[in-house]
């Protein structure tokens, strides 16, 4: 199995534990639109390690998680029906993670290693 350019990896902090079932999709920025480039759902672990291809041009980004549907599917009252996170990648060479940090009615992220 290849290693993806771009990992992520859902945490639910509202439960302490890692949000299992979450719909991700990964676009490029390409044309002066977004185009799909890989959708996958995180495991038990919170995780989406296959996640696009193993090399990406630099560029526009943006990782779209379906919150909606994960707190949904807990019978949760959420605010956030997706998030969406739009990110520059300037450096090819590099491998991006990109967590989502998750509660009913917030959420954070940061550039991961």
């Amino acid at each position: 199995m290849s290693t993806s350019h771009i990992t992520t990896h859902v945490l639910d902090t509202a439960l302490g534990r890692p949000a299992e079932g979450v719909a991700v999709e990964l676009d490029g920025h390409t044309g002066g639109q977004w185009v799909l480039l890989a959708s996958g759902i995180t495991d038990a672990q919170g995780r989406v390690k296959d996640l696009g291809p193993e090399r990406l041009e630099s560029g526009n980004y943006r990782l779209r998680f379906n919150t909606g549907a994960y707190f949904g599917g807990l019978n949760t009252e959420s605010f956030f029906p997706e998030v969406s996170l739009t990110f520059t990648l300037d450096h090819a060479e590099e491998h991006y993670h990109v967590p989502l940090l998750l509660s009913p009615f917030a959420f954070s992220t940061y550039r991961g290693s």
